[in-house]
């Protein structure tokens, strides 16, 4: 998912070797966790070096602005959630749903910082940063349509359901590595079978729509 930022910024083309590429990668990682943890208004750039170890001009050089660093801090928290999410292609429809439940939790579970980052953001109102959020959305509702239903385009009734379901389980999800009092098994679980139930609502509207394989039955032993 690439976008260009509207304030002018550029992302830094791969710089010619491996340590650069390191670098920036280290600062990634380091403003995920200052951005979970403090407002984008509230950190200025000086903070941001400070608490990085490193000279204000060196995160210029990779990343432009304080606007672009935060862009690719986002980018590359949902370019690691969509890869775990959409794999497990060769695996049966249910099957595949229930991986993709699966390492959505997973990733909210390990990296908690990134996740909260993904789904709350934290500039207020900006709309990149919400086409980046709502991408997200969009991509785990085609995977698990497809899963679902097969490779066929994302009907706006079932498109609708999904993403009814997916905003809830962005709550929810929010709330339990917040707090977590169910295990992983437990929540999935739980989410597969409330997943379940929309698949079967949307059925129950559109009479057409061939009914997919029920989420919610038990894998053969």
């Amino acid at each position: 998912m690439k976008i260009t930022p509207s304030d002018g910024s550029v992302r830094p083309r791969a710089r010619g070797t491996e340590r650069s590429l390191a670098r920036r990668a280290e600062l990634i990682t380091i403003g995920r966790k200052l951005f979970a943890d403090t407002s984008y208004d509230a950190l200025s750039m000086d903070d941001i070096a400070r608490q990085a170890h490193v000279a204000k001009g060196l995160i210029y050089y990779y990343f432009h602005s304080k606007r672009g660093y935060y862009l690719a801090i986002i980018e590359d928290s949902v370019a690691d959630l969509l890869s775990l999410a959409a794999g497990g292609r060769e695996l049966p429809p249910e099957q595949r749903v229930r991986r993709t439940i699966d390492c959505y939790l997973r990733y909210a579970e390990d990296n908690q910082a990134a996740y909260r980052t993904i789904v709350s953001g934290g500039v207020g109102f900006d709309t990149e940063v919400h086409a980046l959020r709502d991408g997200v959305r969009e991509a785990i509702v085609a995977t698990i349509a497809e899963g679902a239903y097969g490779p066929a385009a994302v009907a706006p009734l079932t498109r609708m359901g999904l993403l009814s379901w997916v905003c809830g389980v962005e709550g929810a999800t929010l709330d339990w590595i917040a707090r977590p009092e169910l295990s992983r098994e437990t929540m999935g679980e739980l989410l597969v079978r409330t997943l379940g139930a929309t698949l079967r609502a949307i059925g129950d509207l559109d009479l057409d729509l061939s009914r997919p394989a029920s989420p919610t039955a038990r894998r053969e032993a």
